[in-house]
């Protein structure tokens, strides 16, 4: 499948700025990655960039590892999907490898308290390594150190987490919601409604894509945000969440902006009270991507900010390298945003697709940090899976 990667245009003068106060780091990688991915007029002013702590680190044992997976949220398809591709995927490999013994995982169902508790068994059970997933910011940082001071890197995906302790990867959020906010402001001709479902509020991903397609849907004057609800990415919340908004506002609706994985409740709000014509976002849920597949028109374009098994391998493969020594060179390792296009729709999915579809579009690894494009976020890149302590 043919995927186009969306990139930003920025102005010479604002790439040197951008350039003249970067973070050590940063100064080591590709100069089109770095003036692409972190511009500061396209990234959230509090995503870490300085140069990370673990340019020299190495496990504290040898291989085989074991991994603890502290996840704060089980309940929608993203984390349905990156949770099949761990289990069914990842850990057979790198068992297979002989680079990992165990992978321990625990559900903190959105309680920081629980979540930070979660950590410290996993760190005082003797885990070489924590992954977590979509946390708050900030109300981990205490426990990241106390990992560190034990020897046990923490790993934040698809969101980042503030403390220097931690290694974070995930898309641009505030450049691809600035992609999306705009694309529906430009399909609108500029003018019109709009209603925005963020997801979780609180969390980095979530506040950071919101900040985006709120700066993009304000690129056109004549476009209105007409309300801000939380989906809290799961379909069945955005669904009651949607109907509820649009049961006390009768009035004209243009478009809906949406963070997946919510698109598919917005999608059945919008058709249960009679209006299944107003645009919606999409991202990488099949059912709402079959949706668009029988309505050719539907939209211009989805952009895809967090397909699970790519976000997972991307994260995997930092702490892989991690672990082995290789050294990253910055605290947040950023890949972009992914455009998918009608024709590209159409090599992936027939007719015949299932609309209610809750499983993901991957886009594929060399798509979303694949080896070369990792190798240099670190100072000692080598295939992680070759590895032989």
């Amino acid at each position: 499948m043919k995927i186009i990667k969306t990139m930003t245009l920025t102005l010479g003068a604002t790439a040197l700025l951008a350039t003249s106060v970067l973070a050590d780091g940063l100064d080591d990688i590709n100069p089109d990655v770095r003036e692409r991915l972190y511009n500061p007029e396209m990234l959230d002013p509090a995503q870490p960039i300085e140069a990370s702590l673990y340019k020299d680190f190495m496990a504290k044992s040898p291989p085989p590892w074991t991994i603890g997976y502290a996840s704060s949220y089980a309940g929608n398809t993203w984390r349905a999907g990156a949770m099949d591709e761990l289990q069914n995927v990842i850990i057979p490999k790198w068992k297979a490898l002989g680079l990992i013994d165990e992978v321990i995982i625990t559900q903190s169902n959105l309680k920081d308290a629980t979540q930070i508790q979660q950590m410290r068994q996993l760190v005082d059970q003797g885990v070489d390594a924590i992954i977590l997933c979509c946390s708050n910011p900030t109300a981990l940082n205490q426990t990241v150190k106390y990992a560190y001071d034990q020897g046990v890197p923490t790993f934040s995906m698809t969101g980042y987490l503030t403390s220097e302790y931690a290694i974070n990867s995930s898309v641009n959020y505030q450049l691809a919601g600035f992609q999306i906010g705009k694309q529906m402001a430009d399909q609108l001709g500029g003018e019109g409604n709009v209603l925005v479902v963020e997801g979780i509020p609180g969390t980095s991903g979530s506040d950071s894509q919101d900040r985006g397609v709120k700066a993009g849907l304000a690129t056109a004057e004549g476009i209105k945000v007409v309300g801000s609800i939380a989906g809290m990415w799961t379909d069945q919340v955005a669904q009651g969440e949607v109907q509820k908004w649009l049961a006390t506002h009768p009035g004209k609706l243009d478009g809906v902006v949406v963070q997946s994985a919510a698109e598919m409740g917005v999608l059945r709000a919008l058709a249960q009270s009679g209006r299944a014509d107003v645009p919606v976002s999409i991202g990488g849920e099949l059912g709402a991507l079959c949706f668009w597949r029988n309505n050719p028109d539907y939209i211009p374009a989805a952009i895809q900010t967090w397909p699970p098994q790519d976000d997972i391998t991307l994260m995997w493969d930092i702490m892989m390298r991690t672990l082995q020594g290789q050294g990253p060179k910055v605290q947040s390792v950023l890949v972009d945003p992914v455009t998918i296009t009608y024709a590209d729709l159409e090599t992936v999915l027939g007719e015949d697709c299932d609309p209610n579809s809750a499983n993901w579009l991957p886009v594929g690894k060399e798509r979303w940090g694949g080896a070369e494009y990792l190798n240099d976020f670190f100072y000692r890149p080598a295939d992680p899976t070759a590895y032989k302590p």
